[in-house]
């Protein structure tokens, strides 16, 4: 009722500016300050404003509030009633009960069925419900609510990554099958970590260091050939924390002296892993094309 409050007063004052402006029109300018009246007793105007404040009320009711507008005597009773009693409030109670439960099966559950399973249905509705009662009351509690919380966020990443697997583990399956390919190629290096990486020209730089912050221009790939990044495309080369970065990113500088450009092959493990970043899908295997162009000092 707020939105429509603000909207009636706005009416009122854009009636009166408009009438201000026709009036204007016909009158001639005078030196004199126009003196503005009352066009009505402020009782009237108090009265006719709160009247105006109601319109779409009914509405409201039956479509916000879920009540049958078969029963407006029931309302006016009550809102013609300043003080609650104790079985006012007994049934204020209940009712709030009522609205609750029904938030719980029309929003609440849904909404934790869709976390679990996008497309299948495979929380018990009556459990759930049964549950969210027994949290709020404390009632046949038999572990701490810490304990559920952590058995609920255990039990949510693994359905996480069951969900991640299905989707996109066609990509985790890709990834894997190029670097496997790709670690046989004489000019290709592969860490302990399984990051792969080419040295196109090797710098004699100083070599950062974690704590380093570094300027550098990259490029980036999916293993399809898709571009996703590209510094040199904008013209400007970006600077930041090595410890900022992508794992394979954060090892592979702390292994390059700065004039150094390296070709580095990124598992998804040490990329975005099951996160979608922009254009890359999760579980996806990277290629990037890195120079390092220099170490910043004392910045």
């Amino acid at each position: 009722m707020k939105k429509y409050i603000l909207f009636a007063l706005c009416a009122c004052l854009s009636l009166g500016v408009s009438a201000a402006k026709k009036t204007g029109k016909k009158k001639k300018k005078s030196k004199d300050p126009v003196e503005v009246v009352d066009t009505v007793s402020i009782d009237t105007f108090s009265y006719h404003f709160g009247r105006a404040n109601s319109n779409g009320l009914k509405m409201y009711l039956a479509q916000r509030m879920g009540i049958d507008t078969t029963y407006i005597a029931d309302f006016l009773r009550g809102f013609e009633q300043t003080t609650l009693s104790e079985a006012d409030k007994k049934e204020k109670a209940r009712l709030a009960g009522i609205e609750i439960r029904q938030q719980v099966e029309e929003q609440v559950y849904p909404g934790a069925s869709k976390q679990v399973n996008d497309s299948t249905d495979l929380l018990n509705k009556r459990l759930f419900v049964e549950g969210f009662r027994d949290g709020f009351t404390g009632e046949h509690a038999t572990v701490p609510m810490d304990s559920t919380q952590r058995l609920v966020k255990k039990q949510m990443e693994y359905y996480h990554r069951v969900n991640m697997e299905k989707k996109y583990g066609a990509n985790r399956i890709e990834g894997e099958e190029f670097l496997k390919a790709n670690a046989k190629k004489d000019s290709v290096k592969v860490t302990p970590s399984g990051l792969q990486y080419k040295i196109l020209t090797q710098g004699t730089g100083e070599i950062p260091t974690k704590e380093s912050k570094v300027k550098v221009n990259y490029e980036g790939h999916l293993i399809n050939g898709t571009e996703f990044d590209s510094s040199y495309k904008r013209n400007k080369p970006v600077t930041f924390p090595v410890s900022g970065v992508i794992p394979g990113w954060t090892e592979a500088l702390c292994m390059m002296p700065v004039g150094s450009k390296w070709v580095l092959y990124v598992p998804q493990e040490l990329a975005y892993k099951d996160r979608e970043q922009g254009k890359i899908p999760p579980f996806s295997c990277l290629i990037f094309t890195v120079e390092l162009l220099e170490i910043e000092k004392g910045k």
